[in-house]
């Protein structure tokens, strides 16, 4: 399994090739009244600023933690008016209520919640929050004849790569644990569905970005999308835990 370091090496590929999270996740955010102008955030594990550019352009002040150097000097050129930090989030220095938010995007799992948390009860103001989502890159719901095929290649592997922390979609066992510690309480959980459409090479790069995913079985799922005609159709989840600060 590879560490979220992973990523970095990847870093052209990752800001070409991740989606950007559905447009309902943002509209929930602003209905949920704590993504407004004006509002003070710390994002940990930013990458390459897929969730920082929208932050900004609601009007959020962004500061940006990400310890990969490579993907944090692409979300500096691409965030130029967030505040990057180039350090792991157990490690970034935050302050005492300096923030009204704090967001992790796709990031939670590589987390030392252990340390992490704590950290952000000092760092958020009373009453402030804490959003956490991330995508699931397949639906369970939902199979296609491309899915199959991605099915087949993991049931290839001799031992499955874990993440750390419960499951992509167990969304009530990363609400129970992040609000564990009693430093934040949940108050809002919802899940998204959403679909896309990829070409092969879209596919291709996509996949590469996984970090339980070896290039090889990358390459193996484009070829799958170009046997399926060229382009296919994904469906994808995204939890949404937004907790409060206690």
């Amino acid at each position: 399994m590879a560490g979220p370091l992973h990523f970095d090496a990847l870093a052209e590929t990752y800001q070409r090739a991740r989606p950007p999270y559905p447009e309902v996740l943002w509209d929930r955010l602003r209905g949920l009244e704590v993504l407004r102008p004006g509002v003070r955030v710390i994002e940990l594990g930013a990458g390459t600023g897929e969730a920082t550019m929208r932050l900004l352009q609601d009007g959020a002040d962004v500061v940006a933690v990400e310890p990969g150097r490579a993907l944090a000097a692409r979300l500096q050129r691409r965030c130029p008016s967030a505040q990057v930090v180039v350090a792991r989030a157990e490690d970034a220095a935050m302050g005492d209520a300096q923030f009204d938010l704090a967001v992790a995007a796709t990031s939670v799992h590589w987390l030392d919640l252990g340390v992490v948390i704590p950290k952000l009860h000092r760092a958020v103001v009373r009453d402030g929050h804490l959003a956490v989502w991330r995508t699931a890159f397949g639906d369970p719901r939902t199979t296609t004849p491309f899915r199959d095929r991605i099915d087949a290649i993991v049931a290839r592997r001799v031992d499955e790569p874990v993440r750390p922390g419960p499951g992509e979609l167990d969304t009530e066992d990363w609400a129970r644990l992040l609000s564990s510690s009693g430093d934040f309480a949940v108050v809002h959980v919802e899940e998204f569905r959403w679909n896309i459409d990829l070409d092969a090479d879209q596919v291709h790069g996509l996949f590469r970005t996984f970090s339980n995913w070896t290039a090889d079985e990358a390459a193996a799922a484009a070829e799958a999308a170009r046997d399926l005609g060229g382009t296919v159709t994904e469906h994808y989840v995204t939890p949404l835990i937004l907790l409060q600060r206690q």
